[in-house]
């Protein structure tokens, strides 16, 4: 008879060291991520606040073409694009040349995605209803990855490939549901011509990279015209870099070593996204003065509402959709692993830093009456859950320390732990 399925089970080990490699990159952008914010939230409490103000509000771009935006919506619409890119880029790999490319795989992360959005938009939606603030409702839905990867490079944490995989791959999936929601709840005129005419050098793009062609100065005006189009479309841009992530082929079209096109492309835009990207975003959308906002912004229902959902909600969301899981299909946790190592990832899932603050702007607005309200509450809870699940983790952090240690004996010369060769979960 065999064996049922274990969650958060071993995998194979080419995908656990791609993952392994693709944390120790994504830790950095994260450490620069939260510096980003640190220094925006120190000048705009400092005596020249009106300064960094006054820097975002600064425009640039051609007019002509009704790009004269500012650098705080050039960095929420233009350099989140490339971020989101990857996203595309990182989450089509998973489901097609990835471990999740297997159901029994892909449901686990996937329903706890999509409870970890669910009961935070609800708690957010009960406290705001009433106050009339409802619109950003999808604020504490998002999992910032490289935040909470930061967090865990922090930490020094030992948690198994597994679950690092169930963490990213989670976050990838939060992205995609945001910025479906995005597309359809937060589009307030659209303009069908533009959004039409941008499926033309959507078209091209994707013929060229499903030919494997990699010049750039093919791809990228006709990336750029994409962004455009979509732009004036009404949808938020950053649609247009899942897509564009979405047209890009995984797997390579003859025998041989060296890696496909999407991870081509993941390699070179990744350190752009985590390095420059995300953090700039940061830095132009975290600056919020607790001295003009007042102490009475916590207490605030969008605040609150953020908090709550963050904390409470992610950790209630994607814990119970786990547990769900393991209740009606009978699969048992790995061997090895505790209820503890889930909740520990339940927590730190409420990181929501980058995504969580764009819909911000969307629902309310960029300098609108509760932006400081939204970006209090984002911080906050943000911190807390980090906090948080650092505990939970610092717990099991000496546990795994020892697991990876006897591990260590048993690899073999070519490298492999002998746990991978075997089929084994633990």
């Amino acid at each position: 008879m065999n064996r049922p399925s274990a969650l958060f089970s071993r995998g194979s080990w080419p995908e656990a060291r791609r993952i392994g490699d693709l944390l120790r990159t994504e830790t950095v952008g994260g450490l620069l991520l939260v510096g980003a914010a640190v220094l925006a939230l120190v000048w705009a409490n400092s005596p020249w606040r009106e300064a960094y103000a006054a820097l975002g509000a600064v425009r640039v771009g051609p007019a002509a073409l009704h790009l004269d935006l500012t650098l705080a919506t050039w960095a929420a619409d233009g350099l989140l694009a490339i971020f989101f890119f990857v996203a595309g880029l990182e989450l089509k790999r998973e489901f097609v040349a990835g471990d999740l490319r297997e159901p029994r795989r892909a449901a686990l992360p996937v329903f706890a995605a999509v409870g970890g959005m669910i009961v935070p938009a609800v708690i957010f939606t009960a406290l705001n209803l009433g106050a009339g603030t409802a619109a950003g409702w999808a604020i504490p839905t998002a999992t910032d990855i490289a935040f909470a990867l930061a967090v865990l490079a922090v930490l020094s944490t030992h948690l198994p490939s597994a679950l690092r995989t169930f963490l990213l791959t989670l976050a990838v999936v939060d992205d995609l549901l945001a910025i479906t929601i995005i597309a359809i709840f937060y589009t307030d005129e659209l303009h069908p011509v533009p959004l039409l005419l941008a499926l033309l050098p959507l078209a091209v793009f994707t013929v060229l990279v499903q030919r494997r062609v990699r010049s750039w100065w093919l791809l990228l005006p006709l990336a750029a015209l994409t962004w455009g189009l979509v732009h004036a479309s009404g949808v938020h841009a950053t649609v247009a870099g899942v897509l564009l992530g979405f047209a890009v082929p995984v797997i390579r079209r003859a025998e041989g070593p060296g890696p496909g096109l999407a991870e081509h492309f993941e390699h070179r835009f990744r350190p752009l996204s985590a390095g420059v990207a995300v953090p700039v975003f940061a830095f132009f959308a975290a600056g919020v003065s607790v001295v003009d906002a007042g102490v009475g912004a916590f207490a605030h229902p969008v605040a609150l509402g953020a908090v709550l959902g963050l904390v409470v909600g992610k950790t209630v969301g994607v814990l119970g959709a786990t547990w769900a899981v393991q209740r009606f299909t009978r699969v048992e946790l790995a061997e090895g692993l505790s209820w503890w190592d889930v909740l520990g990832l339940s927590v730190l899932a409420g990181i929501g830093f980058t995504v969580s603050l764009l819909i911000g702007e969307l629902a309310y607005g960029a300098g609108s009456e509760v932006d400081g309200e939204v970006k209090i509450g984002v911080l906050t809870g943000s911190v807390l859950s980090a906090l948080v699940a650092s505990v939970i983790l610092r717990i099991r952090n000496a546990h795994y320390r020892r697991m990876e240690a006897e591990e260590a004996v048993d690899s073999d010369l070519d490298g492999v732990p002998d746990v991978y060769e075997r089929g084994e979960d633990r």
